[in-house]
């Protein structure tokens, strides 16, 4: 390592620790554990607007660095964070840096031989929110597929899950596995990326039980017991505070239903209506289009709806899988069609169960006691792969 490289390293590690207001560095700050090992070779990323050294973007930074990055492979919203939920995204040349951009998001969920041909290294970066049903574990599911079939590294630099401090929820079966949950795992699951990344690979759920080359990046002072990890970047469009991050794994199934989550407000996944609903506190709200949302669900309708958004500091009282909302609004609405006929409701619950027992009225407490059995045999598992 040259001097003046090592001093840059120096100088940026000071930067880092000074604009950490959370007291913990993620692994793309660790640049000294991974700078070495890109430096004269061919690299691609997988990144997006979460992808940060402090204020700069990860590109930049490795760009100033001499790290000769060759493609961007970008998740769902893009590389810049901004297209909606499900929309396609078309592969374009990032105009800063003249990249090759190349999304993983639609048709194209996995790197192909000829887009990583003369790949060294992919260095995977983005901020996940500790939900099964959130689609960066699949496309870091395909990146690693990718990577062992064509005999590539994979570098994943780790970062904080705002919803790590639990694990909850019915646990995907695998008749319903899709890009919205292509594991047995609950839908709250209590891992980092970089966590969830090495039990992928240690349960040999990669096709053909392949194995991908990976190292993990570790967070610096990450403790998987807070409940008040702020992100500084919003991860999606849709999830714009810390509020709409916790309560996320318990709203996030209407999107299997009538329901609308607030797509469309400026507090999406904070409230919930129907114009069928009866309001609590006289709370209505009526979705319009929207940057993030722009053909949001119920657009135009005046929706009877729960503001949850005045709940307790940090929804410590929200600190699980939150089955009262959901059987609040299935019993409000009364109606027959409050699942949508697609069977997207089965794939984010990853069961058909959870609507069976709410159509037969079962009580909470019963249907958390049939996820038990589950919920334990995914806690030996998960054992395994914890670094935190």
């Amino acid at each position: 390592m040259s001097y003046k490289l090592g001093i840059t390293y120096i100088l940026l590690s000071i930067l880092f620790l000074q604009v950490n207001a959370n007291n913990y560095q993620s692994g793309a700050n660790s640049t000294f554990e991974y700078i070495p090992i890109l430096k004269g070779k061919k690299i691609g990323v997988v990144v997006n607007q979460t992808s940060t050294i402090g204020s700069i973007h990860l590109v930049d930074s490795l760009l100033k660095l001499g790290i000769n990055i060759q493609i961007i492979f970008a998740p769902e919203h893009g590389y810049r964070g901004t297209a909606d939920a499900g929309e396609h995204i078309e592969n374009e040349k990032d105009p800063k840096t003249g990249i090759s951009l190349i999304s993983l998001y639609g048709a194209n969920h996995k790197p192909n031989a000829a887009q990583l041909k003369g790949i060294d290294i992919v260095l995977f970066d983005i901020q996940d929110v500790g939900v099964r049903f959130y689609t960066y574990l699949s496309t870091l599911h395909y990146v690693m597929e990718a990577c062992a079939e064509n005999k590539i590294q994979l570098i994943v630099l780790d970062r904080p899950n705002p919803n790590g401090f639990y694990v909850d929820g019915p646990v995907m079966e695998k008749k319903y596995m899709s890009f919205v949950g292509l594991h047995p795992v609950p839908i709250v699951y209590g891992m980092t990326i970089g966590e969830y990344a090495l039990m992928i690979n240690g349960e040999l759920w990669l096709k053909n039980k392949i194995i991908c080359d990976l190292k993990v990046i570790k967070i610096m002072k990450y403790n998987r017991k807070n409940q008040c990890v702020k992100l500084p970047i919003k991860p999606s469009p849709n999830l714009p505070n810390s509020r709409s991050i916790y309560l996320y794994p318990s709203l996030g199934l209407f999107e299997g239903t009538v329901i609308s989550v607030g797509r469309g407000t400026d507090l999406q996944f904070q409230i919930f209506g129907h114009p069928k609903m009866k309001p609590i506190h006289s709370f209505k709200f009526t979705p319009e289009s929207k940057p993030g949302a722009k053909s949001p669900l119920l657009q135009g309708f005046l929706c009877n709806g729960v503001n949850l958004q005045q709940d307790t500091t940090c929804l410590n009282s929200t600190n699980h899988f939150n089955l009262r909302y959901l059987i609040y609004a299935y019993k409000e609405t009364n109606d027959t069609s409050f699942f949508l006929k697609n069977g997207f409701f089965e794939k984010l619950a990853g069961t058909d169960a959870l609507r069976e027992q709410l159509i037969k009225d079962k009580s909470e407490n019963f249907i958390r006691s049939t996820w038990k059995k589950g919920l334990e045999e995914f806690a030996k598992i998960r054992k395994k792969y914890l670094i935190y």
